[in-house]
């Protein structure tokens, strides 16, 4: 059984890392290409995710629109995501230059 169950999870993962935008967005933003866009594109996508979610809180606040809660969730988990990868972008930028500057005695990694 627990083993179904962590091939279902791996599965759902798999899909969703691949499928849905925002993570393809963030995924791109870790590749040493896009870490120079992930504050950038956090400082954007931040504020605007954020601003969906009182959009939909307001809404949800109306009778019948009780579904808009998902919106309400989906919309903070990924304000959340962009404003952590703009926290990690900085130290991921500080080790990569500390990586490639090339040591007395030691050949570039490049």
């Amino acid at each position: 059984m627990l083993a179904a169950l962590w091939t279902l999870s791996a599965a759902i993962r798999g899909y969703l890392r691949f499928y849905m935008p925002t993570n393809r967005a963030v995924d791109w933003l870790r590749s040493p290409r896009g870490l120079k866009w992930a504050i950038p594109v956090a400082l954007v996508a931040t504020p605007a995710y954020l601003g969906l979610t009182t959009l939909a809180i307001q809404g949800a606040a109306r009778p019948s629109l009780g579904w808009l809660n998902v919106l309400v969730f989906l919309f903070f988990w990924n304000a959340a995501k962009f404003a952590w990868m703009a926290v990690l972008s900085l130290p991921m930028i500080l080790v990569r230059a500390i990586r490639d500057v090339p040591v007395a005695g030691r050949p570039a990694s490049r």
